[in-house]
């Protein structure tokens, strides 16, 4: 009797697995459509934003601000820039060289426009410290007033902090970059001033 019930139950359990085993296999993705095409060429491409970042390819000199506290008097340094188009015109890399507090100064940066995201992206190191700094920002209709925010570690503290740089072009071979950060009463303050023209 026992074997006649494990019969049954293992036949009731082979039924019902008929249509599981039935069903068709996982169909292939579709190929992407021409229009899925068009837009995904349309977003990795080049465009009025990247043209306007172009701006800053070529040789250029600068004159740096730095105040350490503010209403201090601040320290003042110059040096050279270096920028160029890089990958068909879809980012920027800056090479900057001078000195800062008597010791040579090296930074290197690289701009974009996300167009996927429909926001300027920023990073930025250098060789006064080991980390690298993100931002993200918008710039006005013409391109000419852009404002990046992010946030940085603060060497003094260990903190985390948050960083705002405000980039005006005058026209195409006169920019300024001024740069804010909290200051020690936790409002914000200008730190940084770097006034660049082209070669």
């Amino acid at each position: 009797m026992k074997a006649r019930s494990l019969a049954v139950s293992l036949s009731l359990l082979a039924l019902a697995a008929l249509p599981v085993l039935a069903q068709d296999k996982p169909k292939e993705p579709a190929a992407p459509s021409m229009a899925d095409m068009e837009a995904m060429q349309k977003a990795t491409s080049p465009g009025e934003q990247q043209k306007r970042l172009a701006r800053l390819a070529g040789d250029w000199t600068f004159v740096n601000k730095a105040w350490m506290a503010p209403g201090a008097p601040p320290m003042e340094s110059t040096g050279t820039m270096h920028g160029e188009v890089l990958m068909g015109g879809r980012y920027v890399e800056h090479t900057w060289k001078g000195s800062f507090m008597g010791q040579p100064f090296e930074g290197r940066g690289t701009d974009a426009y996300d167009n996927v995201a429909k926001q300027y992206v920023s990073s930025w190191l250098d060789n006064m410290g080991t980390g690298i700094m993100y931002q993200v920002g918008s710039c006005d209709a013409a391109g000419n007033t852009c404002t990046y925010n992010g946030d940085v570690w603060d060497p003094m503290t260990g903190k985390k902090m948050t960083m705002k740089s405000v980039i005006t072009w005058a026209d195409d071979n006169n920019f300024k970059n001024e740069m804010y950060a909290p200051g020690p009463d936790g409002k914000e303050a200008k730190m940084m001033e770097i006034v660049a023209k082209r070669k």
